[in-house]
């Protein structure tokens, strides 16, 4: 039995020469993959177009327990997302998130409101003008709330050290490693006051982006193993001044 659904492309694999597997974030199933064949028609081509990372999908599925694949039909993209495939700059960042997600959400069964943050935040980066280089990290930040690795805040106070392993702040070194020393700390509270809708009002150097970046990563890392060595971070150093 076919069920309508809708989902978010994460990213797609070749499975040999007939067809490709597209892993898709959905509405009600959370993560699933489906078979997506391969060809040179024109309805291939369209159908390949439409499945870009971080597109947003409709479509119905035969979806079956315990099968790792699944089939879908009647596919449609009602949201074109136009500038994340016209400007170079958006589609790196949508790179980096798509490569994100891939590796940190795993879970298949349905969370609607994580799915409806990564929707809301798709839609955004596409229309935004101003503040697009510090989208990510904005992104990054939010991200943690809805996978259970949100920083406590309320634990903060100057001077204090962060520590990595439990999320708070603390008045002393942690008896571990994973910690940031209070300058660094700071950071974590400047980007727990960032939204979609004030980040552009945040200035940062290169340098200062990258190094954020890094924070972040290396936190998202220690929480998750899936995460690893990403390749699409070392494109954004690049990137933005």
């Amino acid at each position: 039995m076919y069920e309508k659904t809708r989902g978010i492309v994460l990213h797609t694999i070749k499975y040999n020469e007939r067809n490709s597997i597209v892993h898709l974030y959905t509405d009600t199933h959370g993560r699933m993959s489906f078979l997506l064949p391969q060809g040179a028609t024109r309805g291939a081509r369209l159908r390949n177009a439409m499945f870009m990372p971080l597109s947003i999908v409709e479509f119905e599925a035969r979806i079956s327990p315990g099968r790792d694949i699944a089939t879908l039909k009647d596919c449609r993209c009602p949201e074109p997302l136009a500038a994340l495939r016209a400007d170079p700059v958006k589609g790196m960042v949508a790179m980096f998130v798509s490569e994100l997600l891939s590796r940190s959400v795993q879970e298949s069964e349905g969370n609607e409101p994580l799915f409806r943050f990564i929707a809301t935040s798709v839609r955004l980066l596409d229309s935004m003008r101003l503040g697009v280089a510090n989208f990510h990290i904005c992104f990054l930040f939010h991200l943690g709330a809805f996978i259970g690795i949100q920083p406590d805040t309320a634990t903060y106070r100057r001077g204090y050290w962060f520590d990595m392993e439990n999320g708070v702040f603390t008045p002393s070194h942690p008896l571990h490693q994973h910690v940031l020393a209070p300058r660094e700390a700071e950071v974590i509270m400047l980007l727990s006051r960032m939204t979609f809708a004030n980040l552009h009002r945040f200035r940062f150097s290169r340098v200062q982006r990258n190094e954020i970046l890094d924070i972040a990563l290396a936190y998202y890392q220690l929480h998750n193993s899936t995460i690893g060595a990403m390749k699409s971070p070392e494109i954004l150093r690049q990137v933005f001044d």
